[in-house]
């Protein structure tokens, strides 16, 4: 089967955001009363959903987390990304030359999508092809979001590769029956995540973007001759 379509991650795919996240997540559940680091942060929920890490929280807490606990994490979330937040380097190169039809299918709203997108200049790059995991009814590692962006962009799964840098992720994209590379160029990305992204099932690895291009030609042709 050819491939028809690309679905990015957002989050340390598109925008070098984690670092960012983990570290606002990491003060905010802190300073309201769930004591975690950003690298706890990082471990534990990377790749999942706001709504899925907030239920597993709130079960450990034995209590609803603050109402002001949202709205300061976004707050500070949006500051953060405003002020610091850069694309990943090369993905601009790369939207300039792929022949194929692009998405996004992210954990994060589609609030924060158009603000990281949007900062970094990529909202328009993908609008309306942006898709949520609030759009959904189960988040990474299950296969929903990506069936549903492949569904909404009307192409099958077996012709799809996704683009993901965390294991809820390669997970999900496994679930969906595609192709999935992993991405370990952003800057949360340390020793041994490329070997985790491959155990947790990621066909490839790599950590340039500007290797994409030629990486999708390889496998489109390895599935044309094989």
């Amino acid at each position: 089967m050819p491939i028809d379509l690309i679905i990015f991650d957002c989050d340390g795919v598109l925008v070098d955001s984690e670092v960012i996240s983990c570290r606002a997540h990491a003060d905010m559940l802190t300073r309201h009363g769930y004591p975690i680091t950003s690298a706890q942060v990082s471990e534990r929920f990377l790749g999942r959903s706001t709504r899925q890490a907030n239920l597993e929280i709130e079960t450990e807490l034995g209590r609803k987390l603050p109402e002001a606990y949202h709205g300061d994490l976004q707050d500070e979330l949006f500051r953060a990304f405003e002020a610091d937040l850069e694309a990943i380097r090369g993905i601009h190169d790369v939207l300039d030359v792929v022949t194929q039809r692009v998405c996004v299918a992210s954990s994060g709203s589609h609030q924060r999508m158009q603000v990281s997108l949007g900062s970094t200049g990529l909202y328009a790059r993908f609008a309306p092809n942006i898709f949520s995991s609030s759009q959904v009814k189960n988040g990474k590692p299950a296969p929903d979001l990506f069936l549903f962006a492949a569904g909404e962009m009307g192409v099958p799964p077996e012709c799809c590769v996704v683009i993901e840098d965390s294991l809820a992720g390669i997970a999900g994209a496994r679930a969906a029956g595609m192709i999935v590379f992993g991405f370990y160029g952003g800057s949360h990305c340390g020793d041994g995540h490329a070997e985790a992204l491959r155990q947790a099932g990621a066909d490839l690895t790599f950590s340039d973007m500007h290797q994409l291009p030629e990486l999708v030609r390889r496998v489109a042709a390895d599935a044309l001759t094989g």
